[in-house]
């Protein structure tokens, strides 16, 4: 688990891998649930809706491809990014 301070708001983010080989993600603030079983997948956003109250959303990018992340090859070919409510609004 791993814990950061995101646009004022203390975030947990858990990143797994279940039976099925695909990898999943839970995030909290201040130890709330925001979304819990996301599948993570190549530049789809985690959180998705504003009435979820989290400040932002989150993507996994692939520098390589456009493959899903995997566990093996995070914080190197997967990268997970914050993107800011500017960055890019939903609509």
């Amino acid at each position: 688990m791993l814990t950061v301070m995101l646009a004022t708001q203390l975030t947990k983010l858990k990143v797994y891998t279940l039976i099925d080989g695909n990898m999943y993600i839970d995030v909290l603030v201040n130890d709330v649930p925001i979304v819990v079983g996301v599948l993570c997948e190549n530049n789809n956003r985690i959180v998705r809706d504003t009435y979820l109250d989290f400040i932002g959303d989150l993507i996994f990018s692939d520098t390589q491809g456009l493959d899903d992340p995997v566990y093996s090859g995070l914080g190197s070919r997967y990268q997970l990014i914050y993107l800011e409510t500017t960055d890019a609004p939903l609509v």
